[in-house]
Order: C-alpha cells, then structure tokens, then sequence
C-alpha cells in the first residue's frame, strides 16, 4: 500500500495542441512516465464550461465525444506527469485527488479503508485496475469483480471501458483487428468501509496481477433514500481551487417522464450553467440488491449502468444537487468528494 496521487483530465476528443490531439499527448506523456495505472475512458454526453453539447446520438454531435483520461501513481510520477501536460497549452479540467494504492499485498487493505471512511459516514470509493479480456476462475475478472462485490454486500460497482492506457507501467492501446486483451478497464464501486475491506481480500486472491486505489467520499442518495446533501462550504487551503465532485450513477434504461435520466440530467445541468458534466456508459454493474448484468437479449432499452460527473464550486454543487434530488428520486447512487481542480491544463501545478 502507499500514498499516491490520481490525476483525472476532462477535454474533447477533437482537441488537440500542436498539431496533434491532446489525447495522444496525454497517452504519449503517460506511457513516457511509464505511470503505473491509466485508462483512456470515452463519454456519450457532456459538455464544458463554454456549454458546447457533446453527444454519440446524433452525427454531427458525435465527431467529438468527451473524453476522461485518469493517471494513478506516486506522488512524484504524478506530478511529473502533471508539469509536462501543464506546458500542453490546451482547454480542459483537471482535478487532483489523493488515494491509497494497493498491489497484489492486500495486508492493510480492510484498516485503511476503515481509516478513509471515518470522516465520510463508513464509505469509500474503490476503483479496480484490469485487462479488457482478462479473466478470473472461468469469466471474464470485470465479472469476477463484481460478483465478488456484490455477494459482499457492496453498494454498487461501474464497468468503465478504456480505449487506451497503461497497465503497471505499459502502454495497453486498442487497435483493429486485434483482441486488444490487455487495454484498461475501471470497476468503480461503493460501499461501507468494512464490506469494502472485505471483498479486497477476496480480490486479492482472484486476480494475478490486482491494481486498486481507494479514496473516501460521501454517500448523497441510495435507491432514492436521501441519506445525506453535499456540504456547502469547505475552506480551500493553498494555491489551488478546492471544488467538488458529485457523482451520478443510474442504469440506462431509467426513465424520467419518458426521457432517459442520465440524458435530461446533462439537459438541465447544462441549462443552470454548471461548470461541465459528462456521462459515461458501462458494459457491467450493479447497484443495491440487483444482481450484475449488462445488457438484455430482446429488450428496447439498454440496462447498462451511466456513470454522470460533474464539477464545480462546493456551492454551486449545492445549487445544482436539487436538481440531482429529483432525478433519482427512485434510483440511482449519488456521491462526492471534494478535490482540488483546475479550470485549464495551464494551472496543473498550481493544484
């Protein structure tokens, strides 16, 4: 286990520095730093702060879709990686944010994630680093995963699908006409502290090659119980803009009078001026009781999860999680935590 950092970018797929996309500058910079976890994620819906529309349902939206790049490492890798993609000179948001890094010697993983909890009502955020064809006892590991999660009691976990990335220290890129077994993937899950520490030591032992981070962050809503708001005001300490995260996770075919929630939550979000939002589809997950599943053979609607993030001031959050309230009165997983941003690739080190 150790102290590491995870650096998380927001920009378009069409942005590009130099003559070249800003994508593959970032997975040039990663794979230069041989960074030992990052995953190249692509967002179905979104906008930024200039409230430009990004959107795979219509063509001419759908040239330049929203793009995640997510880095975990050491501090010091981190914020080497953070000064080159400060010299990119391109718009976009990143945010900084400190976990805890485990290897395959899951000793103090229950502990620690008891320790993360105590400030955040028993909960932590536990992201699982794997192969896209990786496979564990006769499945594929992203279903392994969350089975393992889920027979633990755990709140909910997201299957996100990189297209590109660093798996320990080595560059992982989707190509034609291969089975591109080995480019990243996410399991992004939630739950109490102990059923958390609990279900690592059972991953441990699935996985050859386990990467995980932990983090704490703040259960808002479960299933449409209300079991906390996001905190209004928290003082920034340093140079850096403290902001916050909320986190919106729902399946795809939840329905909002007859429109798609993730969908009209991006619509309304954009419409109150948030900061950005984007929204990305999983291929697997569960949340409460429901068993894992990804999509259903016959049916018209996917049963997917879609994970939305937005972030903004801890106030604006405040301003904008009503709206969030009445989206998932029914269901859903809504978290957050604070994290230091920045508003262009510019302030990285500022953070």
């Amino acid at each position: 286990m150790e102290n590491a950092l995870k650096l998380t970018a927001y920009f378009g797929e069409r942005s590009r520095v130099g003559g070249r996309l800003l994508a593959d500058e970032l997975l040039d910079a990663q794979a230069r730093r041989k960074v030992r976890a990052s995953v190249l994620l692509r967002g179905v819906q979104g906008f930024g702060a200039k409230q430009r529309l990004r959107s795979d349902r219509l063509l001419t939206l759908s040239e330049d879709l929203p793009l995640v790049s997510i880095s975990v490492d050491g501090a010091e890798r981190i914020e080497g990686l953070a000064e080159e993609i400060s010299k990119v000179g391109s718009e976009g948001l990143i945010s900084l944010e400190r976990v805890r890094l485990f290897g395959a010697d899951q000793t103090a993983a229950g502990q620690t994630a008891a320790d993360l909890a105590d400030s955040r009502g028993g909960t932590v955020k536990l992201t699982v680093y794997l192969g896209r064809h990786e496979r564990a006892e006769g499945m594929p590991a992203f279903v392994a995963v969350c089975k393992a999660l889920h027979d633990r009691g755990v709140a909910g976990a997201t299957v996100l699908l990189g297209v590109d990335g660093t798996m320990h220290g080595r560059r992982r890129r989707a190509r034609f006409f291969a089975r591109n077994a080995e480019v990243p993937l996410m399991v992004v899950a939630v739950g109490e502290a102990e059923r958390v520490g609990s279900a690592l030591e059972r991953l441990r032992d699935l996985l050859s090659e386990p990467l995980f981070t932990l983090e704490a962050v703040q259960v808002c809503k479960r299933d449409g119980q209300l079991m906390s708001r996001p905190e209004a005001q928290r003082v920034s300490k340093g140079p850096g803009r403290l902001t916050q995260k909320l986190t919106i996770i729902v399946s795809e075919a939840a329905r909002h009078e007859n429109r798609s929630v993730y969908l009209e939550l991006i619509r309304r979000l954009r419409e109150a001026r948030a900061a950005g939002a984007t929204s990305m589809r999983g291929i697997w997950g569960f949340h409460g009781d429901h068993l894992p599943h990804g999509d259903r053979l016959l049916t018209l609607r996917r049963h997917v999860p879609v994970l939305t993030e937005t972030i903004d001031a801890p106030e604006r959050i405040a301003e904008l999680f009503p709206i969030v309230d009445e989206l998932t009165r029914e269901r859903g997983l809504v978290t957050t935590q604070f994290v230091p941003a920045s508003s262009s690739l510019h302030e990285a080190l500022s953070l």
